[in-house]
């Protein structure tokens, strides 16, 4: 954890709430997409990223400081999105629910077809993404989206490095063979 971390930690966990809501700041965004990819659309992730917020709020006393502050984060990120998830497809399976994603408006400085060839492509691999394991997803995501080390993915999931390796290299392996068939690019694209 850095001095800076370290720092604004400290004065959170003594309940300065302006430091509280400089670490929400410093890492909002990474809490948000890690969760948008986990859950694969904006309203849960949404959902799940105030929850992480709060559960680090309520923990921040039981934080030893052992991982860096970002793996700890990850890890209640990643534990509130799959009890999201098993929430999600228990009411599911019980009201047949039906839920659909929502979309951004297309960015003006993006050429409509460059939009919609974007909108295609990540609406592929999140299905491609849904397919894998929730571990082997994380993993993915963490490594390649969230541009974690290897050591940060192992503590934020707390499972051993090796384990990292095997779980990252299924994911590329099964992403890889989803999409070749018919997304030739995009499978050659995941395994950069």
């Amino acid at each position: 954890m850095t001095a800076d971390d370290q720092l604004i930690l400290e004065r959170a966990r003594i309940g300065e709430e302006s430091a509280f809501a400089q670490l929400v700041e410093m890492y909002k965004e990474k809490i948000y997409y890690l969760a948008l990819d986990l859950t694969g659309n904006q309203a849960d992730a949404e959902d799940c990223s105030q929850e992480v917020f709060i559960k680090a709020f309520r923990s921040l006393g039981s934080f030893r400081g052992e991982s860096k502050l970002s793996s700890w984060l990850y890890r209640i990120t990643y534990n509130t999105c799959m009890d999201n998830r098993r929430n999600t497809q228990f009411k599911m399976n019980e009201k047949s629910v039906v839920i659909e994603d929502q979309f951004d408006l297309p960015d003006p400085a993006v050429s409509p077809e460059e939009s919609v060839r974007s909108q295609s492509e990540q609406k592929i691999i999140q299905t491609a993404l849904e397919k894998l394991s929730d571990r082997e997803r994380a993993v993915f995501v963490m490594r390649h989206y969230q541009e974690c080390k290897l050591g940060e993915i192992a503590d934020a999931l707390e499972i051993s490095e090796g384990t990292v390796k095997s779980l990252l290299f299924r994911a590329v392996r099964k992403l890889q063979k989803f999409l070749a068939p018919e997304y030739p690019e995009l499978a050659r694209r995941q395994h950069e």
